[in-house]
Order: C-alpha cells, then sequence, then structure tokens
C-alpha cells in the first residue's frame, strides 16, 4: 500500500511540475481551444485558452508501467492510449483549424466502436473475462458472449463519451473522475487496477491545479475520452456492470440532458434546458458559479461512489 501511494504521489508531483512546461508549449505553437459561439459571454472569454492539456495525463501511464508492467497494467494503460489518441485527432484540428466542432461524430464512433471490440475480445481471450453479470445477493445473470459483448461495446463507447460530455466546465470533470478512480481502488482485489487508479488520481490532482477555474489550460478530448475509455473498461474488468446507473450518474446525467434537450426540441420547439449538457443549465437558469457546480457534481460523485460501495461491500 506505501508503494503504490508513492507512486500516486510521484505522478502527483511530475504533473504538477512539467504541466507549466506543457502549457507553454501549447501556447507557443497556438494550439488553443476554440469556443462555441452559442456559450454564455463568460465562456468565450476563455479563447486561446491552451487545449490538449491532458496530454500531461500520459505521465501516468508511463508511471504505471515503470513500476509495474504485468500484462493487465499494460491492457490498461493501452486503453487509456487508444482512447486518448481519438481525442487527440479531435483536439488538434479544433486548435489547428480553430473549428469547434473538430473531427465529425461519426469519425470518433468508429475509432470508438473498433478499438473497444479489440479491447473486449482481449479480455475474453487474454484475461478470462467472462460474460456473466453480477446481481444482488451472488446472483448472476448468464448472457450468451456475444449478447454480452454487444452490451457492452454499447456501454463502453456510451460511457466513454459520457465522461466526454462531462468536461465543460474548469475543473469539473477532474473533480468528479477522482472518486470514481478511487472506487476502483476500494474494490480491487487487483493490484494493477489499484496502482493505476490510485496513479491517475495523483495525475489528476497535479493537473488540477492548473485546470481548476480560471483554467490555465484545458484537457480536452485527448484528456475526458481517455478518462472516460478507462473508467468504463474497469466497470468490465471488476464485474459491476449492475452499479453503473449509480456510479456514473453525473456523467449519464450529463448525457441524457443532451438526448433529452434534442427530442424535446424537435418535438415541441421548446428547449428543456437552457442549454445542455445539464452543467449549462445550472449556471444559466439558477446563477450558479462554475466553481460551484464543480463542487457540487463533485459531491455528488463522492456520494456516488460510497453508494456503490455500501452495495458492493454488503449485496453483491
Amino acid at each position: 500500500m506505501v508503494g503504490i501511494l508513492g507512486i500516486s504521489g510521484l505522478s502527483f508531483l511530475l504533473v504538477a511540475l512539467l504541466t507549466p512546461l506543457l502549457i507553454w508549449g501549447l501556447r507557443n505553437l497556438k494550439l488553443t481551444q476554440p469556443i462555441r459561439s452559442e456559450l454564455p459571454p463568460d465562456h468565450q472569454a476563455k479563447q486561446g485558452t491552451p487545449l490538449m492539456a491532458g496530454l500531461i495525463l500520459l505521465i501516468g501511464v508511463v508511471t504505471s508501467l515503470q513500476f509495474h508492467p504485468a500484462p493487465l497494467m499494460i491492457f490498461l494503460c493501452i486503453t487509456f492510449l487508444l482512447f486518448s489518441s481519438v481525442g487527440f485527432m479531435d483536439d488538434l484540428k479544433k486548435a489547428v483549424w480553430q473549428d469547434p466542432a473538430g473531427i465529425s461524430g461519426r469519425t470518433k464512433l468508429v475509432f470508438q466502436f473498433a478499438f473497444t471490440a479489440i479491447l473486449l475480445m482481449t479480455l475474453f481471450h487474454s484475461f478470462s473475462l467472462t460474460s456473466d453479470i453480477s446481481l444482488f445477493n451472488g446472483f448472476q445473470l448468464h448472457l450468451p458472449v456475444y449478447v454480452y459483448i454487444a452490451i457492452m461495446l454499447l456501454f463502453v463507447v456510451g460511457s466513454a463519451n459520457a465522461i466526454n460530455f462531462t468536461d465543460g466546465l474548469d475543473g469539473l470533470l477532474i473533480n468528479v473522475a477522482i472518486p470514481t478512480y478511487f472506487f476502483f481502488f476500494l474494490i480491487s482485489d487487483k493490484q494493477e487496477v489499484q496502482t493505476f487508479s490510485l496513479v491517475m488520481i495523483g495525475c489528476l490532482l497535479g493537473l488540477f491545479l492548473y485546470n481548476i477555474y480560471p483554467a490555465r489550460a484545458f484537457m480536452g478530448d485527448t484528456g475526458s475520452l481517455a478518462i472516460g475509455g478507462s473508467l468504463s473498461i474497469l466497470a468490465v474488468i471488476e464485474k459491476v456492470e449492475i452499479l453503473i446507473p449509480i456510479l456514473f450518474s453525473v456523467y449519464l446525467a450529463e448525457k441524457f440532458s443532451v438526448i433529452l434537450q434534442v427530442y424535446y426540441y424537435k418535438r415541441t420547439k421548446l428547449r428543456l434546458f437552457k442549454m445542455a449538457p445539464i452543467h449549462y443549465h445550472f449556471s444559466l437558469k439558477y446563477g450558479w458559479s462554475e466553481n460551484k457546480i464543480v463542487m457540487v457534481f463533485g459531491f455528488i460523485s463522492w456520494g456516488s461512489a460510497l453508494i456503490c460501495w455500501f452495495i458492493w461491500k454488503f449485496a453483491l
């Protein structure tokens, strides 16, 4: 345990010390965030903030592999890198062409589905993943392998994008993701999962110093999709699929607020929320500051992780 905490602390220090250098490089290369025109005026002021600071999270990958180069750790790091690469392509187009849209949604989904399918098949063939879903009181739902893979394929891609939606305010995703990684650290009996989770917490805390309001840099999809993909795959590895509606409550609220907004507008030509994802709604309708939204959503994430821990401990 002391060793894992030390590795996490090292990750924090490396990210905290090296992020200013990355920010300097991104600023000089003019790789900055373009802002969508429909966002509120306070967001327009963020135009020109360095983008792709999520690249610094790759320190977590290097650190994890350096101290624990086991097959499962390699798999987790590859997962992180694959999803990060999709986000990097998107961020690069945004920054270079100053196009808030980035690459097309279809292109991103094609890569995500392809990578996820490969990762799931690897889990089955190399890490003894089963197609059972753990239910309460020791009961299990037995599914055919192809059915389970299809469901998990939709879950991983959907969850990764839901987590990506959460990265809309300064420090928001970091504040919400840390409790989720901590949950996986608490429940896992795999040293690789424990180490990876704590290392990512250390990295996120280091980046938080520069991403908290007012952010000196944005992690971009390079970081948020990597976080989303790795957290979703951890849920599959740890067989806690049944807990996802609670554990990922903030992420799912963000995603479904967008879906509901689009559906409601198409049916009524009215807006259900002032703006979606839902974190903008609290800002525009209730006047909440960015820091208040980040704090409240963070508390909800910690509460969700605690509830899931109790369920996992006493009911699964």
